[in-house]
């Protein structure tokens, strides 16, 4: 584990609680940036372009839209913005709905049921399209967590920018600053910082080697960060009378 300064000491007050936890997907909840490689490298072959494993990375954290804005520019290809991101994102959908190597990230699944049992708001902001986020939430069976679900798509400006993040947190009931966020990019941790909100760094390969070094402390693996739970200024909320019948 990596630690920053800044995250010793928390939990001194209520106003340094942790009420809600909100994960980014691609690379965090999901092993998919593998598998992201494989789809642009076949979109950018379609429309005359190479893609480096270099090159991707510096897109993870992005919005589709943006991505296609910053490759039609620098690779100077003909089609249109819109061409692209249709023939892409059907290609995501019809990749990701067969894939083989969809599957949840080694003990993410333990760490969500146990902030669910502690009555934790729990939300995914991804920079991916809604329909594919639901495609995954379901095909991994990760769904069934999420109170909250917001996407690149319903913010005017994407990571590194804070709206994901503060929308998501207005949506879910809870101050910035009692947020935590889960990301593995360098673009993710500069939006989650930007907001106000505290950050754990998921440091995976498969994201390439992204600067994480503006989060509060990094981790390798939700077996690590298993071990840490019960040091979280974790404040859940009150259990509804449903919940408790």
């Amino acid at each position: 584990m990596v630690a920053n300064k800044e995250f010793d000491g928390l939990g001194e007050s209520k106003n340094d609680s942790i009420q809600a936890v909100i994960f980014d997907m691609d690379g965090v909840l999901i092993d998919s940036e593998p598998i992201y490689f494989e789809i642009e490298r076949s979109s950018f072959a379609h429309f005359g372009a190479k893609m480096t494993e270099e090159e991707h990375h510096t897109y993870v954290g992005v919005t589709l839209e943006s991505m296609w804005r910053q490759v039609l520019d620098k690779h100077q290809l003909t089609a249109t913005v819109e061409e692209a991101l249709a023939y892409h994102q059907h290609n995501v959908m019809q990749t990701m709905l067969a894939h083989p190597k969809l599957t949840a990230m080694p003990s993410v699944e333990r760490w969500l049921s146990w902030l669910h049992e502690q009555h934790i708001p729990i939300a995914v902001a991804s920079s991916s399209p809604r329909a594919l986020i639901d495609l995954i939430m379901d095909k991994t069976g990760l769904g069934k967590y999420f109170e909250v679900r917001m996407t690149g798509e319903e913010v005017t400006n994407g990571k590194p920018a804070p709206d994901i993040f503060l929308t998501t947190a207005e949506m879910i009931g809870a101050s910035p600053s009692n947020c935590l966020v889960i990301e593995d990019s360098r673009n993710g941790v500069q939006a989650a910082k930007s907001a106000g909100m505290r950050c754990i760094g998921y440091r995976n390969p498969g994201s390439g080697d992204q600067d994480l070094s503006k989060a509060d402390f990094q981790i390798s693996s939700y077996d690590e960060l298993w071990t840490l739970k019960d040091t979280l200024p974790l404040e859940g909320r009150s259990p509804s009378l449903s919940e408790i019948n």
